[in-house]
């Protein structure tokens, strides 16, 4: 079975394309760089032929999405929300043209409670598009990523201080998530969602303060629940999954000590 994984050479779909192999199916990882474009459409149809499974990761919003200034990252909620949607029917109308039998999609959690704000707005209109369409599909959403950390801190830096709200994470480690998308891709459509989580709660200026110390940063970080995220205004449990989410294994407190030299191993928690 040949599975297309639609990225932008990442880790995400390094690591999706690599469990995807693991499952003994054909995978290949396409992107502006290889020449398939979906916003413009450019090289869809070629990348598609034969394929029997298309995986979206693009989803989840990033750096990319906005401009860095002092003030932290700034969205354009409207051109995202074009720009998205432009790329999920440009994507579905060829995976019906190529004769795609499973759409499968990476969005994030907290989706279906923040529909109305910031980049938020963006993914609830993908996911309708999705369900909406004659597309057998699949959607997964993800908590924050492990390996996001960095990128959350520097969309919510202004003047050299990170600005977060006070809300509860479950992070969750690319390499788990990428392991979920594979073996959905594998599977019959779910035609619903799934959400996958990390074992552990924190509260999201923990989890960043853990991430700076690792890496030796020195920006400070504050609290202030009147600080956006990705252009939301989040509530305490906004970006918590469901009790039926999956869970997964791997601690953010084992997987963050592997990232480091083993000298500094013992002193990466902030409480230490």
């Amino acid at each position: 079975m040949k599975v297309v994984v639609i990225d932008d050479a990442g880790p995400m779909g390094v690591e999706t394309a690599a469990r995807v192999r693991e499952h003994g199916h054909e995978a290949v990882l396409v992107s502006p760089s290889t020449g398939v474009n979906v916003v413009t459409a450019e090289g869809l149809p070629e990348a598609l032929n034969g394929c029997s499974v298309v995986i979206d990761l693009s989803g989840p919003p990033s750096l990319k999405d906005g401009i860095l200034t002092e003030n932290g990252l700034l969205i354009d909620d409207d051109a995202v929300m074009k720009t998205l949607c432009r790329s999920t029917a440009n994507l579905l109308s060829a995976e019906a043209v190529a004769g795609v039998k499973h759409h499968v999609s990476l969005s994030v959690v907290g989706v279906e409670r923040l529909k109305r704000h910031g980049y938020f707005r963006a993914l609830q209109a993908q996911e309708t598009m999705i369900r909406q369409s004659q597309m057998p599909y699949s959607v997964i959403r993800a908590t924050q990523l492990f390996e996001s950390a960095g990128d959350i801190a520097d969309a919510a830096t202004e003047d050299w201080i990170i600005w977060v709200a006070a809300v509860q994470i479950q992070p969750v480690s690319c390499a788990e998530v990428a392991t979920l998308l594979a073996h959905t891709a594998a599977l019959r459509p779910l035609f619903g969602v799934r959400e996958i989580a990390g074992p552990d709660q924190f509260r999201l200026d923990t989890f960043l303060r853990a991430s700076l110390n690792a890496v030796g940063e020195h920006r400070r970080l504050f609290t202030d629940d009147r600080s956006p995220y990705f252009g939301a205004r989040l509530r305490r449990d906004d970006l918590l999954p469901g009790t039926d989410a999956y869970i997964a294994r791997t601690r953010y407190d084992d997987w963050l000590i592997d990232q480091l030299p083993i000298a500094e191993a013992s002193c990466w928690w902030p409480d230490h």
